[in-house]
């Protein structure tokens, strides 16, 4: 099983930017797929992005061109950085990984991290 710990969140005005981050740790050498969730209030989660080992994203629409996904697997860390942040993506942000295929929304993701809080206003 595989530890994610998620750090990053904080409270920023529409239209700035935060880098989410999550560090990998216990039995990551078969990791193959590590993505981003959401959740905010009332509503229900929802997948943000995935990203493969061979580093192959792939992102929910409604944050293309705004969120970029990325990792750096010599330290095990995967990382969200996201743009033009407005208050629809006021949310808990979630880090998930799994050893299975397809690396996208549709997997049933077997790890989470905790979450961290996003909070973006007007």
């Amino acid at each position: 099983q595989v530890q994610l710990v998620e750090s990053g969140g904080g409270s920023v005005q529409a239209g700035g930017s935060l880098r989410l981050s999550c560090a990998a740790s216990g039995s990551t050498d078969g990791t193959y797929c590590m993505g981003w969730f959401r959740q905010a209030p009332g509503k229900e989660r929802e997948w943000v992005a995935s990203i493969t080992t061979y580093t192959v994203s792939r992102y929910a629409d409604f944050v293309k061109g705004r969120f970029t996904i990325s990792k750096d697997n010599a330290k095990n860390t995967l990382y969200l950085q996201m743009n033009s942040l407005s208050p629809d993506d006021t949310a808990i942000y979630y880090c998930v990984a799994d050893a299975r295929a397809p690396c996208s929304g549709r997997l049933d993701y077997r790890d989470w991290g905790q979450g961290t809080q996003v909070t973006v206003s007007a």
